[in-house]
C-alpha cells in the first residue's frame, strides 16, 4: 500500500496541521466546533456537519426526517443512527415513519 505523502498546511485562523488528503478542514477548528453537548456532540464530524449543513439542530427537527433520508446526506453514516434514535427516544421523539 502506498501511503500518501502528508503536507504541512495552515487554516485561516493560523492553526498549522498536516494532512494527506485534499479535505480542508482543519482538525483543531473542528475540535473547537463541536458541541459540548446536546445531541450534536454524540456524533463524529462528518455526522455533525450532515446535519448542520441541513439546517438540522435539534431533536424535533431531526424528528421530521426518516432514517433513509438521513443516511441519503454526505457525511451520514450507519453507525451514527443508534445515538441520533436513542436520542430521539430519551426526548420522546423518533424518525419519521417511511
Amino acid at each position: 500500500m502506498v501511503m500518501a505523502k502528508k503536507t504541512l498546511r495552515t487554516c485561516k485562523n493560523g492553526h498549522q496541521y498536516y494532512k494527506s488528503s485534499d479535505c480542508p478542514t482543519c482538525p483543531t477548528c473542528e475540535e473547537e466546533r463541536k458541541p459540548k453537548d446536546r445531541f450534536l456532540s454524540l456524533l463524529a464530524a462528518p455526522a455533525r456537519r450532515a446535519l448542520q449543513n441541513k439546517g438540522i439542530t435539534t431533536l424535533r427537527q431531526l424528528s421530521k426526517f426518516s432514517e433513509i433520508e438521513i443516511l441519503e446526506f454526505h457525511g451520514m453514516g450507519l453507525s451514527s443512527i443508534p445515538k441520533l434514535k436513542k436520542a430521539l427516544e430519551e426526548k420522546g421523539l423518533s424518525f419519521k415513519s417511511n
